[in-house]
């Protein structure tokens, strides 16, 4: 039993907020090479991924006493650490955009004997840099993740049709871009 006495409070809500932060390890626990991965592949870099899953964990200790739903902890998890990318990516850019320096080296992809050459890697990640924030999002967490466009929708904190709407605008960016520089290597 619970109970305030004069701004004091007793004994049992120590314990429920012993038992929250308890479930609020757990979840850190179970979920935080995943959340390192996503911040990894959305930010393509490892030092920066470190840094923004460590931000993001920090953002959610303090919003944890805030969550509604336990059963819906890993996709809220996992939306705290997509805005942190997304916030890491417009800084990004603004940054690129008033500077001329070189960005962070993006992470290898894994060789393939039948996949892309390194020169169409090469030009998919220069494509990738220049969308903005929210479209690149859309685009790794569907063809890098795999996820669905519910779950990509739920991590990024937008509808269903938004997520959509991004995607096609990205591909189609992509697919010029990427015909673009095809086109100029033929040049060459």
């Amino acid at each position: 039993m619970s109970a305030v006495f004069g701004g004091f409070v007793t004994h049992d809500s120590r314990m429920v907020r012993r038992q929250a932060f308890a479930a609020f390890e757990q979840l850190v626990e179970d979920r935080l090479d995943a959340c390192y991965r996503l911040a990894a592949v959305l930010l393509g870099d490892r030092g920066e991924a470190e840094e923004a899953t460590h931000e993001a964990m920090l953002r959610a200790q303090r919003s944890w006493p805030r969550l509604r739903d336990p059963e819906a902890a890993a996709p809220w998890l996992d939306r705290i650490v997509v805005n942190e990318c997304r916030d890491r990516l417009r800084r990004r850019r603004v940054a690129s955009g008033l500077f001329t320096r070189e960005t962070a080296r993006p992470l290898p992809l894994e060789e393939s004997a039948v996949g892309p050459s390194f020169d169409e890697r090469d030009a998919l990640r220069r494509a990738l840099a220049v969308l903005s924030a929210e479209q690149h999002i859309v685009v790794v967490l569907r063809y890098f993740l795999d996820l669905p466009l519910e779950a990509i929708a739920d991590r990024a904190g937008v509808p269903l049709g938004t997520v959509k709407s991004r995607l096609h605008a990205a591909l189609d960016y992509l697919r010029a871009a990427y015909q673009a520089d095809a086109r100029l290597d033929g040049d060459r």
